[in-house]
C-alpha cells in the first residue's frame, strides 16, 4: 500500500512537471478559472497572443502596477511580504509570477490547500521559465472583465484596437483594473481608475528608465 501511494505521488509531481514544461513553450489553451467561469454559464472572450504582438507599454504597465520589482526577485516579494504582515495583511503581497501560477494551474479562492500548491509551483516556474515567459502568459490569461481573458481581447473589447496599437494611456487604464476587473472600467473609467491610471503611467515610465523593465524586454 505503501508503494502504491509513493508511486501514485511520484506520477503526479511527474505530470506536474510535465504540465510546467509544456506551458513553457505552448500557449496556454483554457485555464481552470477560464472553465469555471464558463460552467457558471458566461461566455469566453479569449485569443492567444504572443508578447511581440502587445504593446510593449502594456507589459510595462502591467508589472508597474502589479509587480515592480518583477525583474528583481525569485517568485516571491520578500519586502511586500513584510510590508503587507507590518501593515496588517490588509495590503497584498502576490507576485505576477505567483498570479500567474494560480491563474493557469490553479482555482481561485484562499484556501490553504491552494495557497500551498502555489508556494510550491512558483519557483518551478522561476526555474523552468524565462520572465518574459511568465509575462506572457500572465498577459494572456488575466481577466480584465467579466469572461474577457487576455490583452487581445481586453484592448478589442475596451478600446476596439489590437493589443499592438495600445496607447500609453489605454495601457494604463488596463492594468489599472486589475486586480479588480468586474467591478472596474477600463472603457469608461471613474476617478478611481483615471488617478490609478495616471500612476501607472509614471511607474511603467520608471521602470523603462532604471532598468526593472530588463529582464522581459531584452
Amino acid at each position: 500500500m505503501r508503494r502504491t501511494v509513493l508511486r501514485g505521488l511520484l506520477a503526479i509531481v511527474v505530470l506536474w512537471i510535465g504540465w510546467i514544461l509544456a506551458y513553457a513553450v505552448i500557449p496556454v489553451p483554457i485555464t481552470p478559472y477560464m472553465i469555471a467561469e464558463r460552467v457558471r454559464g458566461g461566455e469566453l472572450d479569449y485569443q492567444w497572443t504572443p508578447i511581440d504582438d502587445i504593446a510593449p507599454v502594456l507589459a510595462r504597465s502591467v508589472v508597474a502596477a502589479e509587480d515592480a520589482n518583477f525583474c528583481l526577485h525569485w517568485g516571491f516579494d520578500m519586502a511586500a511580504i513584510r510590508d503587507a504582515i507590518e501593515s496588517g495583511g490588509g495590503r497584498g503581497a502576490s507576485t505576477i509570477s505567483q498570479q500567474t501560477v494560480k491563474n493557469a494551474f490553479l482555482w481561485h479562492g484562499r484556501s490553504w490547500p491552494r495557497k500551498a500548491l502555489e508556494a510550491l509551483t512558483t519557483p518551478m516556474v522561476e526555474m523552468l521559465w524565462s520572465k518574459r515567459r511568465i509575462l506572457e502568459v500572465y498577459l494572456n490569461i488575466a481577466e480584465f472583465d467579466d469572461g474577457v481573458f487576455g490583452a487581445e481581447a481586453a484592448s478589442r473589447h475596451y478600446f476596439g484596437v489590437g493589443p499592438d496599437e495600445l496607447s500609453d494611456t489605454q495601457a494604463a487604464r488596463l492594468a489599472a483594473i486589475l486586480p479588480s476587473p468586474k467591478l472596474r472600467s477600463a472603457g469608461k473609467p471613474g476617478q478611481f481608475v483615471q488617478r490609478r491610471a495616471r500612476q501607472i503611467a509614471d511607474g511603467a515610465q520608471t521602470i523603462r528608465i532604471d532598468g526593472r523593465a530588463r529582464c522581459f524586454e531584452d
